[in-house]
């Protein structure tokens, strides 16, 4: 926190991590610039000797991180306002599933993306303040979906819960449960996929970068799987819980097991479509549940609907789960 050093112990999930992606995770309000200045000075220490953000931390290893600056006010607010008229407003806070003083959250439909990119003009980021209700500030986000999952999407409505909710992302407190339907049928109905994960520049022709198991030099990732229903052997619906935040971790993770993500052609490529139906073609990837700690105890428990194009599936093959 900020006016205090601390001195922070690495743990396995961040072995082999680089330095500045690090602080870029434990502390996302801290900007590059000022790292790279607290680094330059002698400030953060990495087993008690000087550092630089391309050094690789271990599991074990003591980061000394002095007091930390204040976070502008300017950098901490959303980069693009977009403008929102009124029937695009209450379509949005529509799908708003749960609220409280602290935090709300969505249920985002699939094709909508949470941030900003290359092609990308319309995004959540850029229409936070619609989502305002009667807080002093519009919600901030603490996690991330891909534009082609649907399902819960938490936000902050303060800075001070922004801090807490984001920390509970990052220590595995925050249980975050996934459906996916899947191509085939795994080996063993249940299970824990501990596979590391590292970002590769895709083939010559292939475009852009993807995920791929790395056990050398992947970050640490796990996945407790479940299987919930099958059609045989043709597609199953999964219950999946991640216990790390990597990217595209699931999706990865489904196609190591031998059952692509349904839709998923960016990683199965063929072998993640079954039918010419429409609705198969997608993405069939669902945040289906949070369990969101509370500050004096207990737990909220947030459910996202089966999106339509998930459902069609479900009743095409006669999947069916536990509502």
């Amino acid at each position: 926190m900020a006016g205090t050093v601390q001195n922070r112990i690495v743990g396995k999930d961040d072995a082999e991590m680089r330095l500045d992606r690090w602080f870029k995770r434990h502390f996302p309000t801290l900007t590059h610039g000022r790292l790279e200045k607290l680094l330059r000075t002698g400030q953060v220490r990495l087993n008690g000797k000087r550092a630089q953000g391309s050094d690789r931390v271990a599991s074990g290893d003591s980061i000394r991180v002095p007091p930390l600056p204040p976070v502008d006010e300017r950098e901490a607010l959303p980069r693009t306002r977009l403008s929102v008229n009124e029937r695009d407003a209450r379509e949005l806070q529509k799908l708003v599933i749960y609220r409280d003083a602290e935090m709300l959250a969505i249920d985002k439909p699939a094709g909508l993306a949470v941030q900003g990119g290359t092609g990308t003009s319309r995004h959540l980021d850029g229409m936070l303040h619609a989502l305002q209700f009667d807080a002093s500030e519009p919600p901030r986000l603490v996690h991330r979906l891909d534009r082609d999952t649907a399902g819960v999407l938490l936000l902050a409505r303060t800075r001070k819960s922004a801090t807490r909710l984001t920390s509970l992302f990052r220590t595995r407190d925050m249980r975050k449960i996934y459906w996916a339907v899947v191509v085939g049928r795994p080996k063993v109905d249940e299970g824990d996929i501990r596979l590391a994960l590292a970002k590769r520049l895709g083939r010559p022709g292939e475009g852009e970068e993807r995920m791929v198991v790395d056990e050398k030099d992947g970050e640490a990732a796990r996945t407790l799987f479940r299987l919930l229903d099958a059609a045989s052997k043709k597609v199953s619906l999964l219950e999946l819980e991640p216990l790390t935040g990597r990217t595209h971790q699931l999706r990865v993770h489904c196609l190591a097991l031998g059952t692509p993500i349904l839709g998923d052609g960016k990683y199965g490529g063929k072998a993640a479509f079954v039918a010419a139906e429409k609705a198969q073609t997608q993405l069939h990837l669902l945040a289906r549940e949070l369990h969101v700690p509370k500050p004096g105890g207990g737990s909220v428990v947030i459910r996202a609907a089966i999106p339509p194009h998930m459902r069609e599936t479900m009743e095409f093959f006669g999947l069916s789960a536990v509502e």
